[in-house]
């Protein structure tokens, strides 16, 4: 700073003004320090200035696995959303793991973040709550968090599944198999609640759940496989997986193996309408989650709780409802 101070005529204390507070400083030296700037390839020392601060203008995004879409999606919006309020977000993976989580959780928090986004993997929410009560403000993400201290953005994912099998049940379809897993992700558990209600409330209907060990394309694969070589009798009618990339491998081996025909003996549909749902071999019907509007309003809640952080901050749980998208893989 002292050398682009130099070099453009000005102190050090306006070369400061100029990268933190513009609008203090004259349009011409604000033009004149960043031509300096330029001229010379000065870079700030963010660690210095994250010293100053107590924090930095980076956001910590933990979501459970980066290779879904969906998670892909709200990380998209997270990040549009926090650069309109000069914020950065890193992103890290927890591959459905405690411990993996744990791990960014800490990381995130030695850097000073300016706060943090989480997916969380179970519902040992200690080590969060222990970072809530030192004050780092934290938004759960597709998690609600009612009945907890933390503010967060979700789905009504009971909602969503009994959508998904009412859908089902409205086709005629009666032999009904769940599939995904692991059953640790509360996700996993609400979307299968609803697929029950829904159940219940028609006689003669079944409901077979299939766990899987993740919410992955190979998983649904090894489903599909499997219910390939079940006998035509013992299969279910309608597949509702717990999102669409275990429904897209579902879809992949029944449409290799066997004669087995989507939707004509299988319905399928499944859940978070990435963008892939459309374009299958056979387009995927789906539960729609408002993914950009998860994003969005998590930094908002973010950036609420830390502006007040030193007063009273009573939590806010916005739930979304999803909404049913109907295409060839449950239509006749």
């Amino acid at each position: 700073m002292r050398d682009v101070a130099a070099s453009a005529g000005v102190s050090v204390g306006t070369v400061s003004n100029v990268l933190n507070s513009p609008e203090k400083v004259a349009p011409a030296t604000v033009q004149r320090v960043h031509a300096a700037i330029n001229e010379l390839g000065f870079v700030r020392n963010d660690a210095a200035r994250q010293l100053r601060a107590g924090r930095s203008r980076c956001v910590g995004l933990v979501v459970l696995d980066v290779g879904n879409p969906f998670f892909t999606d709200i990380a998209r919006s997270a990040e549009r959303r926090a650069g309109e309020h000069d914020l950065t977000v890193l992103l890290g993976t927890s591959d459905e793991d405690p411990s993996r989580e744990r791990a960014y959780v800490d990381a995130f928090d030695e850097q000073r973040v300016y706060g943090l986004l989480v997916s969380p993997v179970g519902d040992d929410l200690r080590r969060l709550v222990a970072l809530h009560d030192r004050g780092v403000p934290i938004v759960l993400v597709d998690r609600d968090g009612t009945g907890t201290p933390f503010d967060s953005v979700a789905v009504d994912d009971v909602a969503g599944g009994r959508l998904a099998v009412d859908h089902l049940l409205e086709t005629g379809r009666r032999r009904i198999a769940y599939v995904g897993g692991p059953s640790t992700l509360r996700q996993v558990r609400d979307r299968r609640r609803g697929a029950e209600l829904a159940i219940a409330d028609v006689p003669g209907a079944t409901l077979e759940v299939i766990d899987t060990p993740a919410l992955s394309v190979l998983a649904g694969r090894d489903v599909g496989e499997m219910l390939a070589r079940r006998p035509a009798t013992e299969r279910p009618d309608a597949v509702f997986c717990a999102n669409d990339l275990v429904a897209m491998g579902v879809l992949q081996a029944l449409t290799m193996l066997g004669d087995i025909r989507v939707p004509d003996d299988i319905a399928l549909i499944g859940y978070d309408d990435i963008d892939f749902a459309r374009s299958a071999v056979v387009p995927l019907s789906s539960i729609r989650q408002p993914t950009g509007r998860i994003g969005e309003t998590a930094i908002d809640l973010l950036i609420a709780a830390t502006q007040g952080a030193r007063e009273r901050h009573e939590p806010s749980n916005p739930v979304f409802q999803p909404e049913l998208v109907v295409r060839a893989s449950t239509s006749r």
